[in-house]
């Protein structure tokens, strides 16, 4: 397995203070909603300044589709440190696993369907999150083709692998959601992916 420096902490610093607005935010837009809650709304609750705020996210949009950010650069992290040898659509399902544990988290649940509701309920919000998913599938095809030794930008395949594998865990968020959460994701994950399994 290959063998990765651990972050700065500063990095860390820097992560874990943006998970915690992130989480605070949620918690403020479930409660008040999301065009209703302010920036200073957000700052009084994290006892910041605008502009210590500011160094961390340039706006409301950042904050609700920050998780997106977070869930990229772990996604990213988690799938160089896959096995050279393994089987490359085992190591995007594993490597997924980041999202399955948001998803899967019992004491998260209210907050991860408030948040999903917020999103979809808004177009610019919904477009920000089709952004960064095509923002991840190309850094992933990167990766990929790296893995694969095929790097050339006119091979469409490592972009093709990602898209592919992304779809499927759009797939199953989509059925988890509509299905009523009653199936765990990881399972219904394990379905789409099993449904595009290369033979």
């Amino acid at each position: 397995m290959p063998q990765h420096r651990p972050l700065p902490v500063r990095e860390r610093a820097r992560r874990a203070v943006r998970a915690e607005l992130v989480t605070l935010a949620q918690d403020l837009f479930a409660a008040q909603g999301y065009e209703r809650t302010t920036i200073e709304d957000l700052v009084a609750a994290a006892g910041m300044s605008k502009r210590t705020f500011f160094r961390y996210f340039t706006s409301k949009e950042e904050l609700v589709l920050g998780k997106h950010d977070v869930w990229a650069e772990r996604l990213l992290e988690a799938f160089a440190a896959r096995p050279a040898d393994e089987p490359l659509w085992d190591s995007l399902r594993r490597t997924f696993d980041v999202v399955v544990d948001y998803f899967d988290d019992e004491a998260e649940l209210s907050r991860t369907l408030a948040m999903e509701k917020v999103i979809h309920s808004n177009p610019a919000l919904v477009a920000g999150e089709l952004e960064r998913i095509s923002r991840v599938q190309n850094q992933l095809a990167e990766q990929i083709g790296a893995r694969l030794d095929q790097r050339s930008a006119d091979d469409p395949r490592p972009a093709a692998i990602a898209g592919a594998a992304l779809s499927c865990l759009i797939a199953a968020k989509n059925a988890w959601t509509g299905g009523g959460h009653t199936q765990p994701f990881g399972e219904l994950l394990d379905q789409a992916m099993a449904a595009l399994r290369p033979t």
